[in-house]
């Protein structure tokens, strides 16, 4: 465990052990943020978020940044078809009700967007303010084709530099801008150590329910479920180089939601890394999302 964080584990509804990153004062005035990450990434995406806004001399905040089942901390699921939105969304409702969180600022990366949005139409009281990390409510099927060509089948480094240079071969055309600083950063969040070697942090059977998409047949439409973020302000962060969300897609959310703010990265895709400048827009959004309560 981190001195900057506590550990949290909570019991699935089907008992799998769930663990979530719980960083910042368990009680105070300052609203909480939940963070939920990409398909095969976990919380140590928002570790630099979650240390600045829970550490803020002036406003600490309870940051909770979680991992679904099959990522990260979490136990992974016997059955590869549990890795879906509706158990996902369960769990995370599970571990938002033993964590004693009734309303939160929600920062999602690509599938913890989807999962964010889901929950303003299932939940709109438990969200404030939300951040969808490219993504929105139409997803480009080449980006999905092509997060299925490497999840699951990258070849298992040796050390965190070696994971990098991995990253860099197959996402470089993503972030042709990224430093060696920021490949490693986004290997920290694909492997960690385990008994003296690297070992991937996430089940490599996530990329089963990918294996059955079918490029032919369009993506269903989720503008009803980013309707039900109409009632509070929404940070929406697009890559450059996102094959994932469009620059179209990423126009009409502006068009239909009269509080979203949106910003694109420049050098990078698919998705931006939660760093400066980005976490100071983030920090505008929650003050924004306290402003409006």
């Amino acid at each position: 465990m981190s001195s900057s964080y506590r550990d949290l584990f909570v019991s699935a509804s089907d008992g799998l052990r769930l663990y979530a990153r719980d960083y910042g004062p368990l009680a105070g005035s300052a609203l909480p943020v939940v963070c939920l990450p990409g398909l095969a990434r976990n919380s140590e995406d928002f570790h630099g978020l979650a240390e600045t806004l829970s550490t803020d001399a002036a406003h600490p905040r309870r940051v909770l940044a979680l991992d679904y089942r099959g990522r990260g901390r979490s136990e992974w699921a016997s059955d590869w078809r549990q890795y879906e939105l509706g158990t996902e969304l369960d769990d995370v409702l599970q571990v938002l009700t033993v964590a004693g969180i009734e309303k939160a600022v929600f920062a999602g990366t690509s599938r913890g967007g989807l999962l964010t949005m889901a929950l303003s139409a299932t939940r709109p009281t438990l969200l404030a303010g939300a951040v969808l990390n490219d993504v929105g409510p139409v997803i480009e099927p080449k980006g999905l084709i092509r997060i299925r060509s490497y999840v699951g089948k990258l070849p298992m480094p040796n050390t965190l530099q070696e994971g990098a240079q991995i990253l860099k071969q197959v996402l470089d055309a993503q972030f042709p801008a990224f430093t060696q600083e920021q490949w490693e950063s986004m290997a920290r969040g694909t492997w960690h150590e385990k008994n003296g070697h690297l070992a991937l942090s996430y089940d490599p059977s996530l990329m089963k329910p990918l294996q059955e998409l079918d490029p032919e047949i369009p993506m269903p439409d989720l503008w009803n479920l980013f309707g039900g973020m109409t009632p509070f302000p929404v940070l929406a962060i697009r890559g450059e180089n996102s094959d994932l969300l469009s620059a179209q897609t990423l126009s009409a959310m502006q068009e239909r939601h009269s509080q979203l703010t949106a910003i694109t990265v420049p050098g990078q895709g698919h998705a931006p890394l939660i760093e400066e400048p980005i976490i100071q827009s983030i920090k505008d959004l929650i003050a924004r999302a306290e402003t409006s309560l």
